[in-house]
């Protein structure tokens, strides 16, 4: 096989023992694995030996060092095609025969959005699938923004690999519970101001806003067909709604 018909795995670990075997294992036959470490201090490097990954280091100088970790990290694989993996996700073998499948062909895009699934409460979410990720392309043709939680960005065509084939999603091992995704609405709505320090919401977002997340995870994406876990999730939903409009608001009236 030719360079070009290679693929490099790349992953960005920052102790990550608890999931990486069966990530690792997962991906062990690609041409390459990659390893970024942001100085882990439990066994997430000697798990990383075991496999026989190639491993680099990331300096963990501040709290948003993920994006710029990822752009040091994709560049520093060895293959044209790069394949971003987190360490709680699993590649299934259907996925890498299609990936390796597809960039043998003459249309292949330069770079794909991969699905996902997600689970809470040990349940899959179908209000949370195909959660589209871009994760797979040409390394010369991305950058990683070093903005968190943001996108890659893919100078050229860019496709979805289509939400039917579930078989070719990623599997999200985490399994998160009701405090870790409050904690997380902390987290997640301070970075929201940050991105949407600009935008102005009249007092009917409190309600349109939060109804509307609810509605559209338990209804349009089919959260009433999980039982009690799908209702919890879209009433968390809707909870995260408010608390970013209640910040917005405060930090308004703070000026």
């Amino acid at each position: 096989m030719n360079d070009e018909n290679k693929i490099s795995v790349v992953i960005n670990t920052y102790n990550a023992e608890r999931d990486l075997e069966r990530v690792l294992d997962a991906v062990k036959d690609f041409d390459e694995v990659l390893i970024c470490d942001m100085e882990s201090t439990d066994k997430t490097l000697d798990i990383a030996k075991k496999y026989g990954c190639r491993i680099v280091t990331f300096e963990r100088k501040t709290y948003n060092i993920v994006e710029p970790a990822r752009e040091f990290a994709i560049h520093e694989a060895r293959f044209d095609w790069v394949l971003v993996v987190d360490a709680d996700e699993i590649v299934t073998p259907e996925l890498k025969e299609y990936l390796y499948r597809r960039i043998k062909e003459d249309d292949c895009p330069d770079g794909l959005y991969i699905p996902r699934k997600n689970y809470f409460m040990g349940r899959f979410m179908r209000c949370h699938y195909p959660d589209h990720i871009l994760r797979f392309f040409r390394k010369d043709k991305t950058h990683w923004p070093p903005i968190i939680h943001c996108t890659p960005v893919v100078d050229g065509r860019v496709e979805k690999i289509p939400a039917k084939n579930k078989e070719l999603a990623f599997e999200h091992l985490a399994n998160d519970s009701v405090e870790n995704i409050v904690n997380k609405t902390n987290q997640y709505t301070r970075n929201e101001l940050e991105r949407k320090q600009h935008k102005h919401y009249g007092t009917i977002a409190f309600l349109w806003r939060p109804f509307f997340r609810f509605f559209k995870a338990y209804i349009l994406k089919g959260a009433i067909l999980d039982g009690k876990p799908g209702f919890i999730k879209a009433m968390l939903e809707g909870y995260y709604q408010f608390i970013f409009l209640s910040k917005k608001y405060e930090n308004t009236e703070n000026i």
